[in-house]
């Protein structure tokens, strides 16, 4: 019997993962676990501005620079593995194929637990997609009638990383996770993503914020975790539990 310990992200472009989760890997890998980081695709389209603001840019010159950031962030978070499936963005859509393909990584994984957006996403249609999609195939692996010779997948939580503008994403986070110990990591991840700079000092304000909630949660002036840096998720299905 395997004992490793594994997570899955799965990420509609490939910024998202170090915005949203990065600290989650990062501690995770900490902690002993594989992490799997899935892009569904670049961003290359639609997250990519600055790049096509350079002179002689094209959709490959693109595509190669946001690999390299992304290679580059997965690493400085020690992220096990990092895939890019290049389906295109803006919109990104996913066949049969691609989906199966998907399904493989999970059962190939087997993670203890999985990551992908928020469920509504009016501003970026591509983020509410991935995680119907990872939903769908988080099914698909269950089903011991699919490619029967495999490993079925068992029933890993799945967590919704925080959105932009969480106001209106309908995101509402149930558990907050403390990363002060490896921020630096996630930002040193952060600055990878040269095409997004405008985000980096927004996503450490987001951090900091969460922070404050997990001193709160945690008992506040009455013996609260110092956390300066956290992360908040919402968990899609119910956890179970011998005691409270």
């Amino acid at each position: 019997m395997n004992d490793q310990k594994t997570a899955l992200i799965i990420s509609a472009h490939s910024a998202d993962f170090v915005w949203r989760c990065g600290g989650a890997i990062a501690l995770h890998a900490k902690l002993g676990y594989q992490v799997t980081v899935v892009c569904l695709s670049y961003g290359e389209r639609g997250e990519s501005a600055k790049l096509w603001k350079l002179p002689d840019m094209s959709l490959d010159k693109v595509k190669t620079e946001r690999r390299k950031e992304a290679e580059n962030a997965a690493k400085a978070l020690n992220a096990h593995d990092i895939q890019f499936f290049d389906l295109g963005d803006y919109p990104l859509d996913m066949d049969r194929d691609a989906k199966f393909k998907l399904v493989d990584t999970i059962r190939s994984v087997q993670p203890q637990f999985m990551m992908s957006h928020s469920h509504y996403d009016p501003y970026n249609t591509d983020h509410s997609y991935a995680t119907k999609v990872a939903m769908e195939c988080r099914m698909i692996a269950q089903a011991w009638g699919h490619n029967p010779e495999e490993t079925v997948l068992g029933a890993p939580q799945l967590y919704l990383f925080e959105p932009h503008q969480t106001e209106q994403m309908g995101w509402k986070p149930d558990v907050f996770l403390d990363i002060t110990d490896v921020w630096d990591n996630k930002r040193a991840a952060i600055e990878c993503m040269q095409g997004q700079e405008h985000l980096w000092d927004y996503y450490t304000n987001v951090a900091q914020n969460r922070g404050n909630h997990f001193r709160r949660n945690s008992g506040g002036m009455a013996g609260g975790r110092p956390a300066r840096y956290a992360e908040g998720f919402q968990s899609v299905y119910p956890r179970t539990v011998d005691e409270l």
